[in-house]
């Protein structure tokens, strides 16, 4: 008696063996384990649009002086109390720039003719109206500079320069030259009753 054969089955097909490594964890034999590249950051400027996209261009002249704005002076402190010597109510009024004539040309009037008082060849009395009373009385007090004093040239008076730090007020300097020898003058205006008084006087 013969035992029943079994079903032949059928042969599973043969998988290639796979080989290499993987990147995560796979190491050989005494090495280290494959670790990534370190990045690295580069900024790139970004090019940025001109602020002005239309600029002003401004064509200046050979020897043609440039344009400047015109200065405004700031606010002229006003005291709190009235000048000694004055009853309250009756005090000088103090002037705005706009209500007193040109600074430059009165500073000079009053320092040619403060000169020529202290060398001799005008009274000082011509002064009088263009000084305070404490500047007028230094100039009578009889002390004179040395240059002023002595010798018999004329004075001669160059360009005066002109400062204007608040409104009513003006700051003169000039440089006065007399026998070859030049000595600086400078002056304080201040628009008192509409006109220019000189509060404050130099002579170097």
């Amino acid at each position: 008696m013969t035992a029943p054969a079994s079903p032949v089955r059928p042969a599973s097909p043969v998988r290639p063996a796979v080989t290499g490594t993987t990147t995560d964890t796979a190491t050989d034999a005494g090495s280290q384990p494959l670790r990534p590249a370190p990045l690295r950051l580069t900024v790139v400027p970004t090019p940025q649009p001109p602020l002005d996209p239309e600029p002003v261009l401004r064509l200046v002249l050979p020897g043609v002086a440039v344009p400047r704005a015109p200065h405004r002076p700031g606010p002229r402190p006003r005291p709190e109390e009235p000048p000694a010597g004055f009853v309250p109510g009756f005090e000088p009024s103090w002037s705005a720039r706009a209500d007193l004539p040109d600074p430059r040309v009165a500073g000079r009037r009053l320092l040619l003719l403060t000169l020529e008082g202290l060398t001799g060849r005008r009274p000082l009395s011509q002064v009088q109206p263009l000084t305070a009373l404490g500047v007028y009385a230094a100039l009578t007090s009889g002390r004179r500079p040395r240059w002023c004093a002595d010798g018999t040239a004329p004075v001669l008076l160059g360009p005066v320069h002109l400062c204007e730090p608040v409104d009513g007020v003006a700051e003169v300097s000039a440089v006065a030259r007399r026998s070859g020898r030049a000595h600086a003058v400078a002056a304080r205006l201040e628009g008192i009753d509409g006109r220019w008084r000189c509060t404050a006087l130099q002579i170097g």
